[in-house]
């Protein structure tokens, strides 16, 4: 049976020759993560968006022509379809093929799930918790998707609110500005090599979530299947303590 965290216990997990054994050796109860606030991305964190991001993004290349495999080479999970599109087209051209996908995404939201854990940990957040989301959707599209599952959240961070999305740090020390915590002092929740770079480059604690890519894939202080492996209390002082089961 497939334990629902591993952990180093002293700086980061890479992945690479050994990480096969070494994640046999890993401890699967973390000390706690202590925070001023939680970041979470959306997509592959929060909501299992993927079929609908794939039939979407498939379609949308096959009407502007571009070969899959070309496709198959810009494609980023986590990163902002603005980021995708310049590698793609003239800058002139740009904004409207954003537009395209951005609509064919919002059609696609009917099928969408709320994660394994979410709601739970969510719900069970100290009352005046700080957390945010922080996504590399456009505003509507993030809006549109969270309608959809029925979640909301106190601050959202979109592609939208930042000249460059992840893996740039910039949207992680915004959703962090906006909560009012340092970015040092903040978790960050990502099923994404990018996001989790970019978090990193922000200088929070990440936990990275399996949904999307395997656990040898992300490079984070932590690795979870889902959300159900993590609780969060209060530290007696204000802050958050991040708690990580096996």
């Amino acid at each position: 049976m497939r334990s629902r965290a591993w952990v180093v216990s002293r700086g980061r997990w890479r992945g690479g020759a050994g990480a096969v054994s070494r994640l046999a050796r890993v401890t699967l109860q973390a000390e706690p993560l202590l925070a001023d606030a939680l970041l979470f991305d959306m997509d592959g964190t929060l909501i299992d968006s993927t079929a609908a991001v794939e039939e979407a993004w498939s379609q949308w290349g096959a009407e502007y022509g571009i070969p899959p495999g070309r496709l198959a080479g810009v494609l980023g999970h986590g990163i902002p379809a603005r980021q995708i599109a310049e590698r793609l087209f003239p800058a002139a051209e740009v904004p409207a093929a954003v537009a395209r996908i951005e609509r064919m995404e919002i059609d696609r939201v009917s099928g969408l799930v709320v994660l394994p854990g979410v709601r739970e940990l969510l719900a069970a957040l100290p009352d005046g918790g700080a957390w945010a989301i922080v996504t590399s959707c456009t505003r509507p599209l993030a809006e549109a998707r969270l309608n959809a599952v029925g979640l909301e959240a106190p601050v959202l961070v979109t592609a939208d609110d930042v000249a460059r999305g992840k893996p740039d740090p910039a949207p992680f020390e915004l959703g962090a500005k906006l909560v009012g915590a340092a970015a040092a002092r903040c978790v960050v929740f990502e099923d994404a090599p990018a996001g989790l770079a970019a978090g990193r480059a922000a200088g929070a604690a990440t936990v990275g979530v399996s949904t999307t890519h395997s656990a040898l894939e992300l490079d984070a202080d932590v690795v979870v299947a889902d959300l159900s492996a993590v609780s969060v209390g209060g530290d007696g002082d204000g802050g958050l303590r991040v708690h990580i089961s096996g």
